[in-house]
């Protein structure tokens, strides 16, 4: 051992101890965290005062990267050159930043993982938004400290304008913490947080009406919002984000389009997993992948086989590929150089405190500055009063230093003003100038005036820092990217969705959508009428009726089984748009087809579930009555409501209230009318008793109305050549049956007298004054009218023209349009249509009137 050295024993595990957590230490406060002022760690600052002291602003040219690395790396931050340039590349992507803080010109990478080019190659600037995380720098407004080798100065913090931590969030691991925040829209977050100067008690609730929720730059969904409110509430929560997914038909087959991914998702790898799991035969349903994203955005296509239902693959999609994935937000910041787990609250408070402290400093160094000013232009105006005697006195000295003397000694200046006279320039004589220094002087004093209120005044700080926060908004303010779909948590999506009264139409094809009420205009029979909707070829409209947003669609297929949706659930869609097939919406199977709907109010009613059945009715004239109760559980995939025999299928089903009465018409021209009561009710897996009895084997039941009023109500019948008419049930003054009531299972009565003329009958409706009428031909020529325009007439006989026909066209289908009284416009009649009284519309250019009886 050499002379005077000496060995300490330490313990091992104590010095691991130290060691450690000096390690740790480091880590946690000058590499992975994020400080609550300015949202920054340490390298991030680094480079944007780096940048900041290089002089390449927004409005500069761009420099080269390497140039700006080097600046930081041999001035502030003495770590490997990649952590420095993947920090500042990171700051330049529009996918990692919801508002970049660099502006990159060359390769910055990509959403796919592509590396940056080299940084010799590219070149950077500061964007706008990063100018005002400095501004006000070089005003005392943050302590700065000595570098690594003590030879420059570095700012601890940034004076930040920007609430940089909410808007572009932070992640970073350090030793046994984490933090991972997501970014948020500026505007909202400006919102929040002026609402927060203006009541500090503000409650999290309140906030989170400005801060709706985190907003990402790669857009998607937000699915479900509980793991926000929490987030939001305690700074930890999980948020599902989801990709924004339309279901498209490209070059006629099915396809999902993907237009955004969640946030920080690689697409090249979601991509490749996806298409791993599909030759995997792990995700049934699809054929092809491709990726067709160019300059002007996203767009992943997934081509779906034939038999494939694109609603099933997408939420296969969602399950097992990361165009869903979840984001876990861990809000922890350093608050004073302690990490600490901060909620909404506190991340708006800690920012305002900071903002606050910086106003104070710049406040108080304008008014040391404005006061030196204001001593200086004191000095200079005694001088310009006292001119004459200054140059002299000046001239009779031998140096500077002298002349300064005597001016102190003569005016009771003081050093400063007194070196100020000494340097004054000649043209600083003129009367001009002399003018201009009073009139300064006198600015000055009012300035310095201010700047005190201000000092004095926490009020004048707090609207200072609010008035700077919206010209931040202004500036940078934008649209929200993500979208919040509240119905994917508990939060019920009805508290976002008004109850407003909808009409549902649905196509012979399956087609389905709704429209507002308001959308709608009426006509008189007789007129030819124009599309009502812009079906495929050969389809036509075959279903429409009047609903509201927040009940319940019951939709029944042909081979007996039953799906739930809400009114709102099924698309929106214009008078004239096409719509969504029924499929897409509901998990039915390739060969069936919806039948019949009806539309319940709340399935969690027990009172409403237990007093109400469905009457179902078959082509072959089977009925079956089953409690609605049977129907209150909804199933994705759906469930049986009545057990089909081979050749026949369910035609139609109804909502009772069990005591009403059924009428069953066939194609033959024949109706039965019976009392529900002779059904009993059964479960939901029987196949029904009969209804009644066909003539013959090409005979089928073409319709089933339920009869709660008959002296009210009238029997509707339409043929296949346009020939109807109505026909009381029972005759309103003698109270006679028309339509007797016979045991269910017989043959009828004659309700039209069909004829080579007429046709076959196709469709059997329960009508009244107060209903419309919507009558469909097989062209998908629609034409609406109103009951009360046709008189009733005898039970047997053929009826009248209800619909002009051309050429070999023929009627497909018969709607009723309920009168709804709250609706009615009274509008005067005009040239293109009359007024539809229940909202609903067809507009009609009259080619033709023809009032046929």
């Amino acid at each position: 051992m050499a002379e005077g050295e000496k060995l300490i024993p330490i313990n091992i595990e104590d010095e691991m101890k130290s060691a450690y957590i000096d390690y740790s230490m480091s880590v946690i406060v000058s590499r992975a965290l994020p400080d609550v002022r300015d949202g920054l760690k340490p390298v991030h600052r680094r480079v944007l005062f780096g940048m900041h002291e290089l002089g390449v602003r927004s409005n500069s040219s761009y420099k080269k990267s390497a140039r700006i690395v080097g600046e930081v790396l041999g001035k502030y931050h003495p770590h490997g050159d990649t952590s420095v340039y993947d920090t500042m590349v990171r700051m330049a992507q529009e996918w990692s930043l919801r508002y970049m803080l660099v502006d990159g010109q060359g390769n910055f990478g990509s959403i796919d993982g592509d590396s940056p080019a080299a940084m010799r190659y590219t070149e950077a600037r500061m964007r706008k938004i990063s100018e005002d995380m400095l501004a006000d720098i070089d005003k005392e407004t943050v302590d700065h400290r000595l570098n690594f080798d003590d030879t420059l100065e570095e700012p601890t913090v940034l004076p930040t304008r920007i609430p940089g931590l909410l808007v572009n969030g932070a992640s970073g691991i350090a030793v046994g913490m984490a933090t991972n925040m997501p970014p948020h829209n500026i505007s909202e977050v400006v919102d929040g947080t002026v609402a927060y100067i203006e009541n500090p008690d503000i409650e999290i609730e309140a906030l989170m009406s400005h801060v709706k929720a985190p907003d990402f730059p790669t857009g998607g969904t937000i699915y479900g919002y509980d793991g926000v409110k929490e987030a939001f509430e305690t700074g930890r929560g999980r948020i599902v984000m989801r990709g924004r997914a339309n279901i498209e038909e490209v070059n006629g087959r099915e396809c999902i389009i993907v237009t955004e991914i969640p946030y920080q998702v690689n697409k090249a790898d979601m991509i490749k997993k996806t298409a791993d799991l599909v030759n995997d035969k792990k995700l049934e349903g699809i054929s092809t992948i491709r990726d067709e994203s160019d300059r002007n955005g996203m767009r992943i296509v997934y081509v779906l086989k034939r038999d494939a239902i694109p609603n099933i693959v997408l939420n296969k999609l969602f399950k097992y590929t990361a165009l869903q994935s979840s984001f876990s937000v861990n809000n922890i910041a350093l608050v004073n150089g302690r990490p600490q787990l901060l909620n909404l609250k506190d991340l708006i408070h800690y920012f305002v405190e900071h903002r606050h402290e910086v106003v104070v400093r710049r406040t108080r160094y304008e008014l040391r500055k404005a006061e030196e000013r204001a001593h200086i232009l004191e000095g200079l105006i005694i001088a310009s009063d006292n001119i004459d005697e200054v140059i002299a006195l000046i001239r009779a000295s031998s140096n500077a230093e002298e002349a300064r003397e005597k001016l102190i000694e003569r005016f009771k200046l003081t050093e400063i003003q007194a070196r100020a006279i000494v340097e004054m320039r000649l043209r600083q004589l003129t009367g001009l100038e002399q003018d201009k220094l009073r009139s300064e002087y006198d600015e000055l004093l009012k300035t310095i005036e201010d700047l005190k209120d201000i000092l004095d005044k926490k009020d004048r700080r707090m609207e200072i820092i609010k008035n700077e926060l919206l010209e931040v908004k202004e500036k940078y303010g934008d649209e929200r990217r993500s979208t919040i779909e509240y119905a994917g948590g508990d939060l019920s999506i009805e508290d976002m969705i008004p109850d407003e009264k909808v009409v549902i139409t649905i196509s012979h094809a399956g087609y389905i959508k709704r429209t507002p009420l308001s959308e709608y205009k009426t006509q008189n029979r007789g007129g030819v009428g124009q599309k009502a909707s812009t079906t495929r070829n050969e389809d036509f409209l075959e279903d429409l009726f009047v609903g509201t947003n927040h009940q319940y669609m019951i939709f029944f297929t042909q081979k007996g089984k039953c799906f739930w949706m809400r009114v709102y659930e099924i698309p929106e869609g214009t008078k004239t748009s096409k719509g969504r097939a029924v499929q897409n919406l509901i998990n039915i199977e390739q060969d069936d087809k919806v039948k019949a709907f009806i539309c319940t109010q709340d399935l969690k009613d027990e009172d409403y579930i237990n007093s109400h059945y469905v009457i179902m009715a078959t082509k072959k004239g089977q009925v079956k009555k089953t409690s609605l109760e049977q129907y209150s559980r909804p199933r994705t995939n759906g469930i049986n409501a009545i057990t089909i025999k081979d050749g026949d299928e369910l035609l139609e089903a109804k909502l009772t209230t069990g005591d009403s009465q059924v009428m069953l018409a066939v194609k033959s021209g024949k109706a039965i009318r019976f009392e529900e009561s002779k059904t009993r009710p059964m479960g939901r897996s029987a196949s029904g008793v009969r209804g009644i009895t066909l003539a013959s084997d090409k005979d089928e039941v073409v319709g089933m109305i339920t009869i709660n009023d008959p002296q009210e109500e009238t029997v509707l019948v339409v043929s296949e050549n346009g020939y109807g008419k109505r026909t009381f049930i029972d005759d309103p003054e003698t109270g006679e049956e028309i339509y007797r009531i016979t045991n269910r299972g017989g043959k009828g009565v004659k309700t039209i007298s069909v004829t080579e003329k007429t046709g076959n009958l196709v469709a059997i409706k329960s009508v009244s004054d107060k209903d419309g009428l919507m009558i469909i031909n097989k062209s998908g020529i629609a034409i609406r009218m109103d009951v009360a325009d046709l008189r009733t007439m005898g039970r047997a006989t053929q009826g009248v023209r209800l619909i002009n026909l051309k050429n070999s066209d023929s009627i497909a289908a018969v709607a009723k349009v309920v009168y709804d009284e709250d609706s009615i416009e009274h509008d005067d009649l005009n040239e293109n249509g009359v007024n539809l009284e229940d909202g609903t519309a067809i507009d009609n250019n009259h080619e033709e009137n023809n009032n046929d009886n």
